[in-house]
């Protein structure tokens, strides 16, 4: 697989697919990326397992926070890794020894996150993969709403847009 460009529908086979996050480095940080990308998608309909040794046992967004990748309870469809890219190894090898016991579809590494081995190793476990992306965007791209906002339409407009072939219905989990 080419891991520079994924195709729409692949993204939106995993996202559909999906009912459950487990998103490894999560923050409590209100400015960070993962706690933005947290509460996207448990507003969507996603729930949302945060993975931080440092805040285990506390909450982030309403949600427990777990020590590991092995304390976190079935099912996960998706890990999130919003660790740097030498690290995503290693939690990628953690989530191949896991994927029966939480019935794992993919490991998805976000926005700067690229480890080919990591891709490789978890191909050949038969899981999808998705690097250096993250899923509040691609989420919000496929479904029109960053449309909505005028990012990449070319103009800013209150007319709510033409959605994709995919829209805003295909994504919602109700």
């Amino acid at each position: 697989m080419n891991h520079d460009r994924y195709s729409d529908d692949y993204i939106a086979d995993i996202l559909r697919a999906a009912r459950v996050f487990a998103f490894v480095g999560a923050s409590a940080n209100t400015v960070r990326p993962s706690y933005f990308a947290m509460k996207y998608l448990l507003g969507k309909g996603y729930k949302v397992h945060p993975v931080n040794p440092g805040l285990a046992g506390q909450e982030i967004l309403g949600q427990q926070v777990y020590a590991s990748l092995a304390d976190v309870p079935a099912p996960v469809d998706v890990v999130d890794i919003f660790r740097n890219s030498e690290a995503a190894l290693g939690i990628a090898r953690e989530a191949i020894g896991l994927k029966d016991k939480l019935g794992l579809k993919a490991v998805w590494m976000q926005l700067g996150v690229r480890n080919g081995e990591a891709a490789d190793e978890v191909e050949a476990a038969g899981l999808k993969v998705v690097m250096n992306r993250c899923p509040k965007i691609e989420y919000g791209r496929l479904s029109g709403e960053i449309g909505w906002a005028g990012v990449n339409s070319g103009q800013i407009s209150n007319a709510r847009p033409k959605l994709s072939p995919l829209g805003v219905q295909g994504l919602r989990l109700r």
